[in-house]
């Protein structure tokens, strides 16, 4: 099977890539580097379509968004339509579920996107939609945090600080958040071109997670002895100082997706080929 995939030069490409380009005849597209319009899929059976401006903390246009994730995520999509493609796989987010929330997203989670990029994301999905035929197949994967070997941003920070400082004032966290290991969603991705699923599917590990485990697995496999610690007020001071800190260190975002488990796997107690604890580990062994 031929695939093309795009953002090739990214985090996840890179993995797929090293994974599975004994499987599939892999051809790599840029849209900064290579030209669309040159750009020859006669004898491509799927698109895997990585490439995208991703949330920005220091914010971004809605015209910048709307430019990368929606006009180029179509004009690739029409164009393998055309070349008679028959799988166009699109790599969403849940920011088109909206922020953190205590209740739990699901792949039929009414979308309600709060920032520009969650917008963007939606905006391609509907127009990928309506390009869905008997003969052009879609699949959306609404992905969480993605970690592993190579992620940067806001994993990476917390892998340093907890490396770097012995003493921490995140204990007793009890927030869930999903994330989702980048060998568990690349299994996804590659059952999905197995199966020709179309529709939404959410990736995440088989389990959400807390701050303060999530750090406690991250010193455990770095062999560092840290002290976590809570301090009165800090929460409180850090939601006014560092309102975006702050949701990501104590909000919840956590995601349900049975429908996608059942759907590619026939159970929805599936299990994924790797535990959070193994994607910890792998992703630490990575940096070491």
């Amino acid at each position: 099977m031929s695939l093309l995939i795009t953002g090739a030069n990214g985090f996840v490409a890179g993995y797929f890539l090293k994974k599975y380009s004994r499987k599939y005849k892999i051809i790599r597209f840029s849209f900064r580097n290579d030209d669309l319009a040159g750009l020859d899929l006669t004898l491509v059976d799927t698109i895997i379509h990585l490439s995208a401006l991703v949330h920005q903390m220091g914010g971004a246009s809605k015209e910048e968004y709307e430019k990368v994730n929606v006009t180029q995520t179509l004009d690739l999509a029409k164009k393998a339509k055309e070349s008679g493609v028959e799988h166009f796989i699109f790599m969403s987010s849940v920011k088109v579920f909206g922020e953190e929330s205590d209740g739990v997203y699901n792949e039929q989670t009414e979308c309600h996107p709060q920032d520009e990029y969650g917008v963007s994301k939606l905006n391609a999905e509907l127009e990928l939609t309506k390009l869905e035929d008997d003969s052009f197949r879609v699949s959306i994967i609404r992905t969480p945090i993605v970690y592993g070997h190579g992620v940067k941003a806001n994993i990476k920070n917390l892998v340093s600080l907890v490396n770097k400082v012995s003493i921490l004032p995140f204990a007793d966290i009890e927030n869930k958040r999903s994330m989702v290991y980048i060998g568990n969603l690349c299994h996804l991705v590659d059952m999905i071109i197995e199966k020709k699923e179309s529709g939404i599917f959410l990736a995440s590990d088989d389990e959400a997670i807390s701050t303060t485990r999530l750090i406690e697995l991250i010193a455990k496999e770095l062999d560092k002895k840290i002290y976590l610690v809570k301090i009165p007020f800090f929460e409180t001071l850090l939601k006014v100082v560092k309102p975006s800190f702050h949701k990501r260190l104590y909000g919840s975002l956590e995601v349900d997706n049975t429908l996608t488990m059942k759907r590619l796997f026939g159970e929805a107690k599936a299990t994924l080929p790797y535990s959070v604890e193994d994607g910890i580990r792998l992703m630490i062994q990575g940096i070491k």
